[in-house]
This record gives structure tokens, C-alpha cells and sequence, in this order.
């Protein structure tokens, strides 16, 4: 028997249990991006980009190509995707898993600012000019024209277009893993004095983080989003092993 499972994904998480799970003979595996990265990284899978159309057009796409498990790879920032993905299960009575990565905790030498927001991330910034790095999506950044004030550092994967209208900006193009003792370098390079961050968990970015420890830098940092009650786990291992329960015994596996 085959199974057909559909990852939702655009996280090294996805494509790392995309990798894992291509290697059953018993599998039909989809690796679903939504598209916003122009050049993402090979996936090594069946790969489709784009939406679905919300949770319904996600729904009707389960039952027309008969998908047997649903997998919510997705980042953690992604809250509307992961809501229509649940609900989009439930609607077209498939079974979903989630894959999310814990987020960090604040360690000794620590300085973070926690906001629910961006909005809120740009207001904590204050009215005194203030050198900040922005380690967002480009989707975000435009926030921070609502304070013009301040120089801002800004790197993403692809460029940011439109540029900010704000009078002070430099923009990097760059795609992590990211070394501590880089970010170190860049932060001092830049003469950063406050680094604004989501909790996206995980190594590849982290180096910001211990960096602007490192530094003494004040982080302000974006509270993770609410996520749909779904079951779950925070490593490709552990949703593997899922995954091998759902699927049946070893035996017919063929791996």
C-alpha cells in the first residue's frame, strides 16, 4: 500500500524529514512552499509552490489527491498557515502532524525586550536614534518605516522591494547557517546597539543571539504566534518515529 503524505514545509526541518521519509518504498511524498523565498534550496522531493487558496482550497486539494497524512512543517511563524492546515484536516478528515522546532530561552547575560509584535518590536525601539539590526523576513521589515529615526541594518534571503522609505538603511543578502563569531563581527562592524529578532529556534540563526549576549546588545525579541492544538514534535526524529506508528510495523517498510 502506498501513502500519500503532503509536508507543508519551507524549514531545513521539512526537508530534512522530506529526505528521510523519500527513503520508504511504501510513500508518495508532496513537499508543499508557499513560495515567498524566490530561490529556495533544492528539497530533493516532488516539490510544489504556492498557496492552496485557504483552509478550503487546502481541504479539496487533500481529497482530490487522496492524502493519507498531513504534515505541518512549516515555521513557526507561520500561525495562518499552520490554523488552515488544522482546519483544512479536520474539514477533509485526514490526519494531521505538526513539526515545530522549540523556540530559544534566555540565558545568563541575556538582555531581551519580548513583544507580541513587529508593531510593538518598532515602538519598544523609542524615539532616540537607534543603530538596529533587523533579522526578519522581508515581509516585516516594512514596519519599521513608522520610525525613520533610526539606521537600520537589514538582511534577508532575497531583497527587500520596495526599499524602505527611511533615510537610513543598509541591506545584506545573505542565507544562514550564520557563525557567532560572524555576527559578532558584523554587529561591531555596524555599530549595532539593539538586535530585533523573532524566536525562531534552532542552531542556524542562533548566532545572532549569543553574539548580541556576547556584546551586551539589547535583543528585541518577537514572541512566538498561537498555534492550533495539533499533535506534535520538535525534532525530524521524533515526528519520524510519528510517522512510522501511522504508517504501520516496520516490516512493511521496505527501508
Amino acid at each position: 500500500m502506498t501513502h500519500r503524505i503532503l509536508i507543508l514545509g519551507g524549514t531545513t526541518e521539512a526537508r530534512q524529514l522530506a529526505g528521510k521519509l523519500a527513503a520508504r518504498t511504501d510513500v508518495s511524498l508532496t513537499l508543499s512552499l508557499a513560495g515567498r523565498t524566490e530561490s529556495p534550496v533544492a528539497q530533493g522531493v516532488p516539490t510544489r509552490v504556492g498557496g492552496f487558496g485557504g483552509a478550503d482550497g487546502l481541504a479539496a486539494y487533500l481529497r482530490e489527491t487522496d492524502v493519507g497524512l498531513l504534515i505541518d512543517a512549516t515555521h513557526p511563524y507561520a500561525a495562518q498557515i499552520s490554523a488552515n492546515a488544522a482546519e483544512a484536516a479536520h474539514e477533509a478528515s485526514v490526519p494531521i502532524i505538526a513539526l515545530w522546532r522549540p523556540g530559544w530561552e534566555p540565558a545568563e547575560g541575556d538582555h531581551w525586550t519580548l513583544v507580541d509584535g513587529v508593531t510593538d518590536a518598532v515602538k519598544v525601539l523609542g524615539a532616540v536614534p537607534r543603530r538596529a539590526f533587523l533579522a526578519l523576513g522581508r515581509q516585516e521589515v516594512a514596519a519599521f518605516e513608522a520610525a525613520p529615526q533610526h539606521h537600520y541594518l537589514i538582511r534577508s534571503v532575497d531583497p527587500v522591494e520596495p526599499r524602505l522609505a527611511v533615510p537610513d538603511a543598509t541591506y545584506l543578502l545573505a542565507r544562514g547557517p550564520f557563525r557567532e563569531a560572524d555576527e559578532q563581527a558584523l554587529l561591531r562592524d555596524h555599530h549595532i546597539d539593539v538586535v530585533v529578532s523573532k524566536n525562531s529556534g534552532g542552531e542556524a540563526t542562533y548566532g545572532k543571539i549569543a553574539a548580541a549576549r556576547a556584546l551586551g546588545i539589547e535583543v528585541v525579541m518577537i514572541r512566538r504566534p498561537a498555534l492550533p492544538d495539533v499533535t506534535s514534535a520538535e525534532t525530524v526524529e521524533a515526528l519520524a518515529a510519528m510517522v512510522n506508528h501511522f504508517l504501520g510495523p516496520a516490516a512493511d517498510r521496505g527501508v
